[in-house]
């Protein structure tokens, strides 16, 4: 057994959960959704390889121009809103917020989707909802940029210093760190474990290999082999 990162020892008091790609496998929809928005652009898909986790508007405003940003904004949001063909829930997600949600933890999933989306994606999904849902609607600046966790932290009344955040994205885990997220747990469901390992405290396989208990309004993370 090695030992758990020192961030991850004390309980937390709320945790804060990225939606696609940690609790729902949209992979392919949002593929398809970004592959034609591409073409129909004039962008190349190979651009976009490095911006998961950052919010449409913000790849939008990387890869097009200013006069364009507002076209492409609500192409793909109509796209990506169209297209739920196999999203699915990933596995221990609707344990993991059952379980948070029976120990009374305070919990919010934390996303890069616009209001609309998330909602279409947890609506398809039959995802157990926790009270706080924070999308990329809810803040001037989303990921990677820290906002979308601090408002998380602050609708559920804890410290982010109190919180634990478990996300696939390195943008995501980055945005996390810098509002001062206590604890970074990373599922490489889409992205390389090394890339992860560079940000998060722990890495595991999906949320289902997170070994998680909670009680008492507190969720402690277990030592991992």
């Amino acid at each position: 057994m090695s030992s758990l990162s020192s961030a991850l020892v004390e309980p937390f008091r709320g945790v804060l959960l990225d939606m696609d790609g940690t609790l729902v496998d949209s992979i392919a929809a949002v593929e398809r959704s970004w592959l034609r928005w591409c073409a129909e652009f004039g962008v190349d898909p190979e651009r976009l390889r490095s911006l998961h986790g950052v919010t449409a508007a913000n790849v939008v405003a990387m890869v097009l121009p200013r006069e364009r940003r507002a076209e492409g904004f609500d192409r793909i949001r109509h796209l990506e809103e169209n297209d739920v063909d196999g999203v699915t829930v990933l596995p221990g997600a609707s344990e993991l917020l059952r379980t948070l949600a029976e120990a009374g933890v305070p919990t919010a999933i934390v996303t890069s989707s616009t209001s609309d989306l998330a909602e279409v994606r947890l609506a398809a999904t039959g995802l157990p909802r926790p009270s706080v849902v924070v999308t990329a609607s809810d803040v001037r600046r989303g990921k990677p940029w820290p906002d979308p966790w601090l408002l998380g932290a602050e609708r559920l009344g804890v410290d982010p210093a109190d919180c634990l955040v478990v996300e696939d994205a390195v943008a995501g885990l980055e945005a996390a760190r810098d509002a001062g997220c206590r604890g970074l747990v990373a599922v490489r469901t889409t992205t390389a474990h090394a890339d992860l390992a560079r940000v998060a405290h722990l890495v595991v396989r999906d949320v289902a290999a997170l070994e998680l208990t909670a009680s008492g309004g507190l969720a402690q993370v277990g030592q991992q082999p």
